[in-house]
């Protein structure tokens, strides 16, 4: 027998064997530790004493402690995939989690920005020579920002055809994505002021030190409210990327491929929200 604390901390460790998404990670931790709380709570110590009921019961908490069910349909997901670790393992004799079933809940549709936001955007950061590149590459090429952090200065090529090498970070994938002329110049002029050091990183702080991600979050949210672009995220601009790509005509199968997406259910999924869209729209954004 195994107690669920240790079964945690194995499937922890599990997680980070396979180099899951760090956020990833901590998600299920989190998710986890809770519901090994719970259960503790009722005596149920043991990985093999938990039944279905016990998880049901779980969820149950979760619907009266007013969790969102977009919330308890992660839970479930982070228990269910617990659970089969366990029973994969040889921790426990039946995957118990198999049964539980996940809430019904709307998918909410992906925030596009707008021309007018995204020129709005450009203009309030103008002045930043740094983080204009950055925001160009964001929405040029529909990087994450974490594959952003760690880009090199070599990842960049200005020789035609001009590319931008996006390198693994975490479990994202590596690839290769065409670089457009707004894109590329920008990056070209932070180059020019950059700081000089023996600092790969693409960018960097003044002193010459990789510039993090939440440093990159936190100038870009500060952008967004200085152009007045409420309920905005910095993945917006990766949806942005996605929805003109498609808008723009390029087949669902490139896309996804740029974007490095695992499943092409992923890229599928926002044509549902451009369905429709007016010719005025559809403009590619290199032309904004």
């Amino acid at each position: 027998m195994i107690t669920l604390r240790d079964a945690h901390q194995q499937f922890i460790g599990h997680l980070k064997g396979k180099s899951r998404a760090s956020a990833t990670i901590l998600a299920y931790g989190k998710d986890i530790d809770q519901l090994v709380v719970y259960l503790g709570s009722i005596n149920k110590i043991d990985a093999s004493a938990v039944t279905l009921e016990d998880l049901q019961a779980f969820m149950d908490n979760m619907v009266k402690d007013n969790y969102t069910a977009k919330s308890i349909s992660r839970k479930t997901n982070s228990t269910k995939t617990f659970f089969k670790f366990l029973k994969l393992q040889g921790l426990t004799s039946n995957d118990i989690a198999s049964g539980l079933v996940h809430p019904k809940f709307e998918n909410k549709p992906p925030r596009v920005l707008t021309k007018l936001e995204y020129r709005s955007l450009r203009d309030a950061a103008r002045a930043d020579v740094r983080m204009i590149a950055v925001i160009e590459l964001l929405l040029q090429t529909g990087i994450r920002i974490g594959e952003l952090s760690k880009l090199r200065v070599e990842d960049i090529n200005f020789v035609s055809p001009q590319t931008l090498h996006v390198p693994p970070f975490e479990d994202t994938r590596e690839r290769t994505i065409p670089l457009n002329k707004p894109a590329a110049d920008t990056v070209a002029k932070y180059l020019e002021i950059r700081p000089k050091t023996p600092s790969h990183s693409l960018f960097i702080t003044k002193t010459g030190r990789p510039l993090l991600i939440r440093n990159i979050r936190t100038a870009i949210d500060r952008y967004f409210r200085i152009a007045g672009i409420k309920e905005a995220k910095v993945n917006d601009m990766r949806h942005t990327w996605v929805a003109h790509q498609l808008q723009s005509g390029v087949p669902m199968t490139m896309v996804s491929k740029l974007a490095g997406h695992k499943r092409l259910s992923t890229t599928e999924r926002y044509l549902q929200f451009i369905t429709g869209q007016t010719s005025d729209a559809k403009v590619k954004l290199e032309e904004l």
